[in-house]
């Protein structure tokens, strides 16, 4: 009678787990200008949640930073700026608010972007884990240059 026995398994087959010490996190730039703002945010979110790496499991967070520039000059498609409303609640009776959101994203680009990309990330500790690698800038220039960040390329269509 034959006895079965338990293979040893080297620990970088089929179980292993990346550890935060076994690959590095890139930088990447991307300029929102004249992107619709759809776009830009599952762009934005693919890269932080680490999809475009080989490494990509969905319990890790193996995503990189991503610094987005220039928000005040994304674009919406449609007629979106003038029919989609921003809402929120003051947290006081009564104190529904709703703006255009021509309106909210012409005073709070990078808000915008930032809850767009929010919202396309996972709605647990790891997609907070994942949206604190996000920096956000309205304007050109960003206080990331240490980093050597890499140019992302989105289409505009």
């Amino acid at each position: 009678m034959k006895t079965l026995m338990a293979k040893k398994v080297n620990s970088k087959t089929a179980d292993y787990k990346i550890g935060d010490k076994e690959y590095k996190r890139s930088w990447y730039v991307v300029d929102a200008t004249d992107v619709p703002l759809g776009r830009l945010a599952s762009q934005v979110a693919s890269v932080l949640k680490g999809k475009r790496k080989p490494e990509y499991t969905t319990n890790v967070d193996v995503g990189d930073f991503v610094i987005v520039i220039n928000t005040d000059k994304v674009k919406l498609t449609g007629n979106k700026a003038e029919k989609k409303l921003y809402t929120y609640h003051t947290g006081y009776m009564g104190g529904l608010k709703q703006q255009k959101y021509s309106i909210f994203l012409k005073e709070n680009s990078d808000k915008a972007v930032i809850k767009a990309v929010k919202g396309m990330l996972p709605k647990n500790s790891l997609g907070r884990a994942m949206a604190k690698k996000l920096k956000v800038f309205k304007g050109p220039e960003h206080i990331h240059q240490a980093q050597n960040p890499q140019p992302l390329e989105i289409e505009k269509r």
